[in-house]
Parts: C-alpha cells; structure tokens; sequence
C-alpha cells in the first residue's frame, strides 16, 4: 500500500490542474504552452520526490527537467513563428491549406 504524502497529493493536483486548463483553454496556444509546462512542473516535482525516496540518484529528474526546458523553448518558437505569420494565436485562424 502506498503511503501518500501531502507533496505528492500536490504534485498530483498540479498534474490534474495542468491538464483541466489545457483542455479547457485550447483556443489559445500561449494558453495550451503554459498548461503544459504546468504540467511538466508537477510531474518533475512527484519525479523529485519519488526518487528521493526510495535513494536513487536524482540525474534522471535532471534529464527530464532539460527535456521539458527543451519543450519549452520549442513552443515559444512555434508561438513566435505562429504570431509573425498569423498576427495571433487563435488555433481557429490556422489553415494547413495555405501554408
């Protein structure tokens, strides 16, 4: 039986809060980034805490903490490219035919 702990109740919180905002909030893609790096946020932090736990080494946690810095940087990218071709960031101005 696992032991739940009041950090881990909130990592999952913030998992869940992260993924109620991208679904709720998908019209904007500034909005779907910033849900998803919540995301990310929450499951490097239950990640954190599960390998402090049980002794492992925490460079796991770090790969994954480069991988989401990755992430983001790809989405401001794509949300830069997107604003300078579109003029905004509504998923509903895109067409795949015109570009």
């Amino acid at each position: 039986m696992m032991n739940f702990s009041l950090p881990m109740i909130f990592s999952f919180f913030m998992v869940l809060c992260g993924l109620w905002s991208f679904v709720k909030y998908h019209k904007h893609l500034l909005n779907s980034l910033l849900s998803l790096e919540f995301m990310m946020l929450g499951v490097f932090w239950l990640m954190g805490l599960q390998l402090t736990s049980v002794g492992m080494e925490i460079y796991f946690s770090l790969f994954f903490l480069t991988l989401a810095a990755c992430e983001g940087a790809l989405g401001l990218s794509l949300l830069i490219y997107v604003v300078r071709s579109h003029g905004n960031d509504y998923f509903s101005s895109f067409n795949l035919l015109s570009c």
